[in-house]
């Protein structure tokens, strides 16, 4: 395959490669970025809080000023949030690999986007990384950051449907749950695709907007808050954890039901 033809992520890690540099990507970054908020569903004339991974120079995080929301930007590379600082974007920035985890309290965000980032973690980079451990991670970290009933949307190429695979499992056994949307199936050229998880994906390069919902319970009278130790809060949890493919004890007419006191 030709050089020109070669995907970033095969040619160097993420905080060597610039993408700014392919210049063509600029115009296709804003338009996914927008699609990627008109997918998370946000509450229509209200500031949200979001989280862009990935962001780069802050292509995306313009997009998402311009709606009127707030935002924190985590890249690997130092080169791009310089760019980003240079431009003087609106949002907060934040050197990290989201490999590593996303380092936020819970429920402090409202959604998330991510534009031609998530791809990254499929490669090892290092002899140490583990692109199964590493997506693991920040999906969980993530989840955990998001608040109750929000969404994150990413945008990426996947190389072939393993690596689809791959991110789709770690995501699920995290508790996401959701799927893809395909906007163009019958186009060539302008494939952009969110496509639901129990579908197939074929061939190679394909442009792909992934929504994963997070499917929490909502309870009455909570204000955001989940009634801890109680019948619907367990109930929740042990759901979550066999999304996760652990081991969980079957529900029983006796499950969550207060003991008695011991005098």
């Amino acid at each position: 395959m030709a050089s020109s033809c070669r995907r970033p992520e095969h040619t160097a890690p993420p905080d060597v490669v610039s993408l700014t540099a392919f210049s063509r990507m600029i115009e296709i970054q804003t338009q996914m970025s927008e699609r990627a908020v008109e997918l998370l569903s946000l509450p229509e004339g209200q500031a949200c809080f979001l989280l862009d991974v990935g962001c780069g120079s802050g292509l995306s995080g313009d997009y998402l000023t311009e709606e009127g929301h707030y935002w924190v930007g985590v890249d690997i590379s130092t080169a791009m949030l310089d760019v980003a600082l240079d431009r003087e974007v609106e949002g907060d920035l934040l050197l990290g690999d989201m490999g590593q985890g996303m380092p936020f309290r819970p429920g402090t965000f409202d959604g998330c986007i991510s534009i031609s980032a998530l791809q990254w973690l499929c490669n090892a980079d290092k002899r140490l990384h583990s692109p199964p451990k590493r997506l693991y991670t920040f999906f969980s970290t993530l989840y955990s950051s998001l608040a109750r009933g929000s969404r994150a949307v990413f945008q990426l190429y996947p190389e072939n449907s393993e690596q689809l695979e791959l991110i789709t499992s770690q995501a699920m056994r995290a508790g996401f749950s959701g799927g893809m949307v395909v906007d163009y199936p019958n186009s060539s050229k302008a494939k952009k695709s969110e496509i639901f998880i129990h579908l197939h994906i074929d061939g190679l390069n394909t442009l792909i907007c992934s929504s994963l919902s997070l499917r929490r319970c909502r309870f009455s009278n909570m204000k955001g808050k989940s009634a801890k130790k109680g019948r619907d809060w367990i109930m929740e949890k042990k759901e979550r954890r066999r999304r996760q493919g652990k081991g969980v004890r079957p529900d029983t007419k006796y499950t969550g039901r207060q003991r008695r006191p011991h005098f």
